[in-house]
């Protein structure tokens, strides 16, 4: 079978589709209340990652929530957990450090309140796996040739 072509416009747009689909049914999930999903990432790199805008419902039109999801885990953090201005290079260096912050944890054996990713029989396996994505998400996050609009 042949992979997709994600520099395809058609191919890309599909991803994207699917990918604000998954994070609509994620934030369903935690029962997040929220306003709006943009209709387009805020930031991506098909197939691996992309971030996503959420709207307030306290105050529409501004950003709340910044979510996250591709090939890793989906996950949301809280705009205010972002410094401002608010953009998606300074969310994804959130993510990247709560999740190593996570593995980190793990490591010792501790649980970081009110943080939920997978269950206590999968970290062996999902330690490695999330310490590699947080990794490439700061590497990313770093890289201003990724970033020429901010």
């Amino acid at each position: 079978m042949r992979k997709p072509d994600y520099d395809d416009p058609d191919v890309e747009e599909r991803w994207c589709s699917e990918q604000q689909k998954i994070v609509a049914d994620y934030l369903c999930s935690q029962k997040l209340n929220h306003g709006r999903i943009g209709k387009w990432p805020a930031w991506h790199v098909a197939p691996y990652a992309s971030i996503w805008a959420i709207e307030s419902l306290a105050r529409p039109e501004w950003i709340g929530w910044w979510a996250i999801c591709g090939d890793l885990p989906p996950d949301y953090i809280s705009a205010a957990d972002v410094e401002p201005p608010q953009h998606p290079r300074k969310a994804m260096r959130v993510f990247a450090q709560n999740w190593l912050e996570v593995v980190k944890a793990w490591k010792d054996g501790r649980e970081i309140e009110n943080t939920r990713i997978g269950d206590s029989s999968s970290r062996d396996e999902l330690g490695p796996l999330l310490e590699s994505r947080a990794t490439l998400l700061m590497e990313w996050a770093e890289d201003d040739s990724l970033w020429e609009d901010e």
